[in-house]
C-alpha cells in the first residue's frame, strides 16, 4: 500500500488524520450512484470488486444515552444487544440520522470511522482483524480508503469485539 497525496485527499478529515498519523494507505475512488438501490457500502464493494467482509460500514449508536460508533461488513447487521455490553452499556439502538451528521461532521453514506468531529467510544467488529486490509469510508460518497484494520483500530482507538449479527 501507499499513502497517497494531493487535492484529492486535502478534501476530508479522514485523509487529513490519516496523513498526520503517518498511516499507509490507499484511496480507492469509485463512481457513486446517487440513484442506487444497493447500500452505500455494498455499492463500494460492487464497484471496487472487494469481498464485502473486506469493506466496513460505520454506524452510530446510543448506548444508554451516549453515542458509540460501531465498524463493522458491510454484509452484516449490527448486534446492538453485543454492542452495548461492549462498551459495558444496557441498552443500544441506532442513532438518529442527524444526531450520527452533527457528531461525526460527516453524511451518511460517507460517515467514517476516521477523523470525526467528536472522538467518540469505538468498537470495530473483531473478524476485521482476520483481513491484511479493509476499506472504510474516507469521508465522502464514492471515496474510501484502504488501511490495515490494526491501524484503523489505533488511530480510532478503538475496542474490537464480535459486534456483528451473523
Amino acid at each position: 500500500m501507499s499513502s497517497k497525496r494531493g487535492r484529492a485527499t486535502a478534501g476530508t478529515p479522514a485523509l487529513r488524520a490519516l496523513h498526520a498519523a503517518g498511516v499507509e494507505h490507499t484511496l480507492r475512488p469509485y463512481e457513486h450512484d446517487p440513484r442506487t438501490e444497493l447500500s452505500y457500502g455494498a455499492e463500494a464493494a460492487a464497484a471496487l470488486g472487494v469481498e464485502p467482509d473486506r469493506v466496513l460500514k460505520t454506524l452510530l449508536a446510543e448506548v444508554d444515552g451516549a453515542l458509540v460508533v460501531a465498524v463493522l461488513p458491510v454484509a452484516g447487521r449490527l448486534d446492538l444487544k453485543a454492542l452495548a455490553a461492549a462498551v459495558g452499556g444496557k441498552r443500544a439502538a441506532l442513532a438518529e440520522r442527524a444526531a450520527a451528521e452533527r457528531a461525526t461532521g460527516y453524511v451518511i453514506g460517507g460517515i467514517s470511522p476516521l477523523g470525526q468531529r467528536q472522538q467518540l467510544p469505538t468498537v470495530v467488529d473483531d473478524d476485521a482483524l482476520r483481513h491484511t486490509t479493509v476499506l472504510v469510508s474516507a469521508g465522502r460518497r464514492g471515496l474510501d480508503v484502504e488501511l490495515a484494520p490494526a491501524d484503523m483500530v489505533a488511530l480510532t482507538s478503538a475496542r474490537t469485539a464480535p459486534v456483528t449479527r451473523r
